[in-house]
């Protein structure tokens, strides 16, 4: 399927080689509300350079790739939807559950596919992971916990204001990888509670070009919740932009006959760690699935083989909506001192079977 990218900043480059790794897509165009940012990416990579308008109405491109920024996805994806086009978007699917109801019904209106990020959980690390738990390993999981701590991008990103506004902050920034992954490994969430707050009422940038200027921090900066799983467990969840270092795990699988260590669920690969009921020490698990390396791309590429089979994907709206709930539940739990049933469901995503190889995503 011809691919459109609209948005490239930072994270287009490692999508933009995708099709080296993924042979379902084809990019051919590129667009940017600065068209030198699209021409520059264009000339790079040998594809066409256009206006976003130009590429919405490009009849060739069948899925658009929306890598903007996350207080323009929902405008992007229903535009690209309008135009009768699949679309993709990086985490989040949006920044409010309105937005969120809007694209996925407007796909099923127009009966078109929704994909999101991430799209690390097709990884051999977390794939590795999912096939312990399915194979019983450590027996029915009882509960996990996850952390995401750190002092916020202000010091390395070039333009780090919207981290610290509505719709950003660590839960949003972070947290569809650790939320994700979860759901992944666990099934969907039934209710959550949470605390959250603004520690620093402004931060100071320390990376060019903006360095000194100072950001106004208008969304909480440390989440700490508590997941209800459907399946039964309960798993604790922290994000934080307020932590200057942290010996914590990243997540960790509390089974009934045994922990399961998981890697980092903003990357790829290992290492994946196992210790059983009796054991005396920690061991690596051998990765049993391809894309260790970092392989964004994978989540779209899913999609188009899945829409060719007529299969469900498996980075789905549904599952991105599931995961925006979420994390404004725990906001929502916070600020209201109570528990919060979720309103959204979503299937656990499908395992992928054993055997692959790397780029490919059905048997």
């Amino acid at each position: 399927m011809n691919v459109g990218i609209i948005g490239c900043g930072n994270i287009s480059q490692i999508y933009l080689t995708a099709p080296k790794r993924n042979p379902a897509l084809e990019i051919v165009a590129c667009a940017d509300v600065f068209l030198e940012r699209a021409e520059a990416k264009a000339r790079e990579h040998g594809i066409r350079a256009l206006t976003v308008e130009g590429l919405l109405a490009d009849p060739e491109i069948g899925l658009v790739i929306n890598l903007t920024i996350p207080a323009a996805h929902a405008t992007v994806a229903l535009q690209a939807l309008e135009a009768g086009k699949h679309v993709y978007t990086e985490k989040p699917l949006a920044t409010t559950r309105e937005d969120a109801h809007k694209i996925l019904d407007l796909a099923a209106r127009k009966g078109l596919r929704v994909g999101c990020a991430p799209d690390t959980f097709l990884g051999a690390g977390l794939q590795t992971c999912r096939k312990l738990i399915d194979e019983g390993v450590i027996g029915h999981p009882v509960a996990a916990t996850a952390f995401m701590l750190g002092h916020g991008p202000e010091g390395w990103h070039p333009d780090p204001e919207f981290f610290y506004q509505p719709g950003a902050g660590p839960m949003f920034d972070m947290g569809p990888y650790y939320l994700t992954a979860l759901i992944h490994l666990l099934g969907p969430v039934d209710r959550v509670t949470g605390s959250a707050r603004i520690s620093f009422a402004e931060r100071v940038i320390g990376s060019a070009p903006k360095k000194g200027q100072t950001i106004k921090v208008n969304t909480p900066t440390h989440i700490a919740g508590v997941l209800d799983f459907a399946a039964g467990p309960v798993a604790t969840l922290v994000t934080s932009f307020d932590v200057w270092a942290a010996q914590v795990p990243r997540i960790e699988i509390y089974g009934s006959l045994g922990t399961l260590s998981v890697p980092d669920p903003n990357t790829f690969g290992g290492p994946v760690k196992l210790r059983l009921a009796g054991e005396e020490a920690w061991r690596e698990v051998p990765l049993s699935f391809p894309n260790h390396e970092n392989s964004r791309g994978l989540g779209p590429a899913d999609m188009v083989t899945a829409i060719g089979s007529g299969r469900p994907h498996r980075a789905s709206g549904a599952l991105a909506w599931h995961v925006l709930d979420l994390m404004h539940a725990f906001h929502d739990a916070s600020r209201e001192g109570r528990h919060v049933l979720l309103s959204s469901q979503c299937a656990q995503p499908a395992a992928l079977p054993l055997g692959l190889a790397a780029g490919v995503l059905d048997d």
